[in-house]
C-alpha cells in the first residue's frame, strides 16, 4: 500500500497556559471549547499553521497590532505561555499496531520553545524554530481506540532568552533599535524581537505544517545534483536516494525526467538487499544541445525539468512518490585580481560561463505572523521583483529560511537567491549546545533548498563581523566557530557542485575590514546613517559588490491611512509628518535627524503630510536610482569588473511603516522601484554632473551654491551600459533646457556600445548653458538652471533609454508649469510637456491596487513624449503629482 499523508490542519484548539490550572498537561484528554473572553479556556483554532497573535485577533481578543500603537498594548502575549491541542486518528491503525505498517508524526516548524505531548507522554522538546522533526509513532505511543491527543506547550521565548543571557552573559547585538540583545541566545527569527523597520511581535505557535505519514516502505531523502560543464557543453544529473527498508522487501525505483510533460530520460532500478536505509544512486549524462539550461532574468529562459521518482513493489504498486523541479546551471563566485590595475579582487557571479552584473533587492519576511504569508503573496512579490528587471534577491539573515514556495517561484522566474544563514547583527554564542543546534539547523535547511537552481550563494551571517568594528566589541566573536568551521563544513558536505559560501556579509579586506571597497562585499550606510554623506556621492562610496544600501521613505497616503486608528477619517490636525502615529510606524534610529539632513539639503521644507510623503519618495528614488546608475558604470568589461552587483535594502515590508522598502506592505510600488527598473534595463544611459566652486568648500560636489560659496561651472560625464552579450550600435542624442528661458542645446552621434560592459560617451564635458558663447564671467554659473537629457535609439529610431539630469539641490529650482498633455489609447499612455517635469508620479484614486503602471515617477522633457503601459484603469480618473505640485491632482487625458 502506498504512503499516506494526513495534514493535521483542522480541529485544533488553543488557550493560554496557566500554571496552577494546567500543571499536568499529560492528563489532558479532550478540548472543551469556549467562545468567550476567558483566555484560559480552549478556543477553536482556524487552521494550522498558526501564530497565537492571529488566533487572538480573529477571536476579537486583541486589537490589530498593525494599527496605531496597538503593538505596545499586546506585549503581554510574549510573556505568557500557550497551549495548542488536537485529537487525531491514524489511518490504517490496525496495520500500524501490528507492525506491518509504520507511522511518523512530522513537525515542519515549531516557534520556538516547545514541549510536545502525545497521549500524555513527552515525545519532543525543541528550542529551534528552524528545525523540522520526525517522531516515530510506535504502537505503545498510540491510542488503541484511535483517540490520539496531541498537545503543544509553548513557553515564553522572551523569558528563555533572558534566562540564557543571565547564564552566559550579556552581549552587544546591534543598536538599541534591533530588539533585546538576549535574542542571540534563541534560534528564533531575530526580527520578531523588533528591528528598525518592524514591530516587536514575538510570534508563538506551530508556524509550519504538522502531518502524520504512514507507510510500508518509503523514500526518506532525495538528493539531486544538476551540473553543467560549460567548456564541453555537457550536463549531468546525479541522483542519490535513501529508502526506508525496514520491511526488507524487494522493490524498484522508476525514475522519469520530463520537459513540459514529454519524457526526456527514464530508468528502472531494482532494489535488493537488507541494508536500512537502502541507498541508491543514478547518473545521467547529456551532450551538447540535449539540455536547455536555466538562466537568470535578462539572460535567457529559466528552463526547468520535472523529475519524478516512484518506489514500487514487485506487483507494480506505487509505495511512495517524490517529485521536484530540476534546473541545469553552473554558478560561480569569482574573486580574483582585476587585470586593469585596480587594487584588490573582484566579487561577481558567473552563470553558465557568462559574467553577470547583479541587480536586486534584500528580502525580509513578508509578514510579522509568518503563517499568513501564502504562496499567492510570495508569487505576487517575486513577480513584481522580476517585473522590475531584478535578477537577484538576498534572503536576509535576521529573518527565516523561506518557505519552499519562495524558492520554487524563484526557480520558475529566473531569480538568483543569495541566502544568509539565520544570524544578524549580534555577537552570537558558541557553547556546545548552541553550536550543535545550529549544525542541525544548517543541515536541515541546506538539504531542503540545495537542489534549487536559483540558489547562487550561501552566507554565514548578516553584519556579525561588522559588529566588531562598528561597536568596538571586545572579547572576540565566539561564533567564528560557526561561520568559519561548522557552516562551511555543512555546505561542502551536502552540496555538489559546492554552492559558493562566504563567511558573512559584509566580509572582506584585511583584518575583517568589512568596509573595504576593494575586497568582498560592502554594506554602504554612510548616506542614511554613518557619516551622513550626500547621496550624490554614491559614485565614490562603492565597492566590489554592494549587498546593502538604502534611503527610506514614507509609504503612500492610502497605506498610512491603514495604520491611522481612524483611517481616512483621521482629522486634518493629526495628518502631519510628526504625528504620534507616524512616529510609531517609523522604527529607524534617529530618523527625524537623519531625514532632516537629507530632506532639508535637497528639498524645501513642508509640514503637509501628502507633500512630505511625495518628497521622501522622490528623494529615495533619486538616491537609489543614481546609486544603481553610477555603480553599474563600474562594470567595465573583462578584467575590469570594479563593481559586480548592487542589492538595495530592501524590497518589502512586514507591516505598514516608513522604511527603506521600495514597495510597501500592501504591494504598492514606490517611485524607487521604477527607478531601479529603469537602471536595470538591458541598455541604459547615465549622466553625472559635478559643480565647481570658487573656493575650497565642504559642500556636496553635485550642489550649486548661492551663499558663502559660489558656483563657477559644471562638468558632465555621460555613459551607457549594455548587458547584452553583443555590441550594440545606437543613436545618441544630448539635449539641454533652461528652466529660466527658452534656450535649448542639442547634439547627436552614432555610438557602438561594448557587450556586457559600460561605455563612456563623454567625460568632463562643460555643462552647456545659454551664455556659453559669451566669455563674460557669471556667478553663479548659468548652468544652475539647466536640465540635461540624454537619449538612445536603435537604428530604426525605436526608443531604448533616456536619463534626465537636473541641477541639485532641488530646493533651489523654480520649476515652470510643465503644461502636461496626456493621451490614452488602448492602455498606452503618452505624456508630453512644454517644459521639463521632475518625478511625474501617476495614481488612480479608489481601488488603485488594480492598476498597474509599466513605469512611474519619471521625468519628461519637451520634444520627447514618454509612453507607458497602463492596465486596470478602466476609465477611472488618473491623478498626477510632480516636483512643484507634490499633492496629486486630476490629470486631463485625451482619449
Amino acid at each position: 500500500m502506498s504512503r499516506t499523508t494526513h495534514l493535521l490542519s483542522d480541529s485544533w484548539a488553543w488557550k493560554q497556559y496557566v500554571k496552577d490550572k494546567d500543571s499536568d498537561i499529560a492528563l489532558i484528554t479532550d478540548f472543551h471549547l469556549d467562545q468567550g473572553a476567558d483566555l484560559t479556556s480552549w478556543k477553536p483554532c482556524e487552521s494550522i499553521p498558526s501564530d497565537i497573535h492571529v488566533e487572538l485577533l480573529r477571536a476579537g481578543l486583541i486589537p490589530d497590532p498593525l494599527v496605531g500603537s496597538n503593538e505596545h498594548a499586546i506585549q503581554w502575549i510574549a510573556d505568557a505561555e500557550w497551549l495548542y491541542g488536537c485529537i487525531f486518528q491514524i489511518e490504517h491503525l490496525a496495520e500500524v499496531l501490528d507492525g506491518s505498517r509504520r507511522a511518523e508524526l512530522v513537525f515542519e516548524g515549531l516557534d520556538t520553545i516547545c514541549t510536545v505531548y502525545l497521549n500524555g507522554r513527552v515525545v519532543l522538546e525543541t528550542d529551534n524554530m528552524f528545525l523540522s522533526h520526525s517522531i516515530p509513532l510506535n504502537p505503545t505511543s498510540l491510542s488503541a481506540t484511535n483517540h490520539n491527543v496531541l498537545v503543544l506547550h509553548f513557553s515564553s521565548a522572551r523569558h528563555v532568552a533572558k534566562n540564557r543571557e543571565a547564564q552566559y552573559g550579556a552581549v552587544r547585538a546591534g543598536s538599541c533599535n534591533l530588539g533585546d540583545p538576549s535574542r542571540v541566545y534563541i534560534r528564533k527569527a531575530q526580527y520578531h524581537f523588533r528591528w528598525d523597520w518592524g514591530p516587536e511581535l514575538m510570534s508563538v505557535g506551530p508556524w509550519k505544517p504538522i502531518k502524520v505519514n504512514t507507510y510500508t516502505k518509503r523514500i526518506i531523502e532525495l538528493d539531486t545534483s544538476a551540473e553543467v560543464d560549460v567548456s564541453r557543453s555537457q550536463s549531468r544529473l546525479s541522483l542519490h536516494v535513501s529508502i526506508d527498508n525496514t520491511a526488507n522487501s524487494d522493490s524498484s525505483l522508476h525514475i522519469t525526467l520530463r520537459k513540459k510533460g514529454a519524457p526526456v530520460k527514464e530508468a528502472n532500478l531494482a532494489l535488493n538487499g537488507e541494508k536500512n536505509p537502502l541507498l541508491c544512486s543514478l547518473q545521467w549524462g547529456f551532450g551538447p544541445h540535449e539540455i536547455a539550461l536555466w538562466w537568470p532574468v535578462g539572460y535567457g529562459s529559466p528552463d526547468l525539468y520535472d523529475l519524478e521518482i516512484n518506489l514500487r513493489n514487485n506487483n507494480g504498486d506505487v509505495l511512495d512518490c517524490v517529485s521536484r523541479s530540476v534546473g541545469f546551471r553552473d554558478v560561480q563566485l569569482i574573486q580574483i585580481p582585476l587585470s586593469n590595475g585596480s587594487p584588490g579582487t573582484s566579487f561577481y557571479f558567473k552563470v553558465n560561463g557568462v559574467k553577470m552584473f547583479i541587480g536586486g533587492s534584500n528580502w525580509i519576511p513578508g509578514e510579522c505572523s509568518l503563517p499568513t504569508m501564502t504562496e499567492k503573496k510570495y508569487r505576487a512579490w517575486l513577480e513584481l521583483l522580476k517585473r522590475g528587471g531584478q535578477n537577484c534577491v538576498r534572503v536576509w539573515g535576521g529573518g527565516i529560511y523561506e518557505d519552499d514556495a519562495f524558492y520554487d517561484i524563484c526557480d520558475e522566474l529566473g531569480i538568483l537567491v543569495w541566502q544568509d544563514f539565520a544570524f544578524a547583527c549580534g555577537v552570537y554564542p558558541a557553547h556546545p549546545e548552541f553550536v550543535a543546534s545550529v549544525r542541525k539547523e544548517a543541515e536541515c535547511n541546506v538539504k531542503r533548498i540545495r537542489h534549487h537552481p536559483s540558489l547562487a550563494i550561501l552566507c554565514g551571517n548578516n553584519e556579525d563581523y561588522q559588529q566588531m568594528l562598528q561597536w568596538g566589541v571586545e572579547g572576540g566573536l565566539p561564533a567564528r566557530e560557526i561561520y568559519e568551521k561548522v557552516l562551511p563544513e555543512v555546505v561542502e558536505a551536502l552540496t555538489s557542485p559546492c554552492i559558493p559560501y562566504v563567511y558573512g556579509s559584509p566580509y572582506g579586506g584585511e583584518g575583517w575590514d568589512t568596509s573595504s571597497p576593494i575586497v568582498g562585499d560592502v554594506h554602504q550606510w554612510d548616506v542614511w546613517a554613518g557619516s551622513g554623506c550626500p547621496y550624490q556621492d554614491y559614485d565614490i562610496m562603492g565597492g566590489r559588490f554592494i549587498s546593502e544600501f538604502g534611503v527610506p521613505s514614507l509609504p503612500c497616503l492610502r497605506t498610512v491611512e491603514k495604520y491611522f486608528p481612524e483611517g481616512d477619517k483621521t482629522p486634518v490636525a493629526q495628518r502631519h509628518p510628526q504625528s504620534k502615529e507616524v512616529q510609531q510606524h517609523t522604527k529607524a534610529g534617529s530618523y527625524e535627524r537623519r531625514f532632516a539632513i537629507l530632506m532639508n539639503e535637497n528639498f524645501r521644507m513642508t509640514g503637509d503630510l501628502e507633500s512630505y510623503m511625495y518628497l521622501t519618495q522622490l528623494m529615495q528614488s533619486e538616491a537609489i536610482g543614481s546609486a544603481y546608475q553610477v555603480w553599474r558604470r563600474q562594470w567595465k568589461g573583462d578584467g575590469c569588473e570594479e563593481t559586480g552587483g548592487v542589492i538595495v535594502w530592501q524590497m518589502n515590508d512586514c507591516w505598514p511603516v516608513t522604511s527603506w522598502a521600495i514597495v510597501d506592505y500592501y504591494l504598492r510600488p514606490k517611485p524607487a522601484f521604477y527607478a531601479i527598473a529603469r537602471e536595470l534595463r538591458t541598455i541604459t544611459i547615465g549622466i553625472q554632473r559635478e559643480v565647481q566652486k570658487n573656493r575650497t568648500n565642504d559642500r556636496p560636489r553635485a550642489f550649486y551654491e548661492f551663499g558663502a560659496f559660489q558656483s563657477t561651472g559644471a562638468t558632465l560625464d555621460i555613459w551607457a551600459t549594455n548587458s547584452s552579450l553583443s555590441a550594440q550600435t545606437v543613436s545618441f542624442r544630448l539635449t539641454a533646457f533652461d528652466l529660466e528661458s527658452d534656450w535649448r542645446y542639442e547634439e547627436s552621434r552614432q555610438l557602438e556600445l561594448a557587450p556586457n560592459a559600460s561605455t563612456d560617451i563623454i567625460v568632463s564635458m562643460p555643462c552647456p548653458h545659454r551664455y556659453q558663447d559669451d566669455p563674460t564671467p557669471r556667478l553663479p554659473t548659468p548652468s544652475c538652471s539647466v536640465v540635461v537629457a540624454a537619449f538612445l535609439h536603435d537604428s530604426s529610431g525605436r526608443f531604448i533609454a533616456q536619463h534626465v539630469n537636473w541641477p541639485h539641490p532641488f530646493k533651489f529650482i523654480e520649476p515652470r508649469d510643465p503644461e502636461i498633455h496626456a493621451r490614452l489609447k488602448e492602455d498606452e499612455l503618452t505624456i508630453s510637456v512644454k517644459h521639463p517635469v521632475k518625478g511625474l508620479f501617476l495614481s488612480a484614486p479608489g481601488n488603485e491596487d488594480d492598476v498597474s503602471w509599466s513605469d512611474n515617477g519619471f521625468d519628461v522633457v519637451p520634444g520627447y513624449p514618454y509612453q507607458i503601459h497602463v492596465s486596470g484603469a478602466n476609465g477611472r480618473q488618473i491623478h498626477v503629482a510632480y516636483l512643484g505640485r507634490e499633492k496629486a491632482k486630476p490629470l486631463t487625458i485625451e482619449m
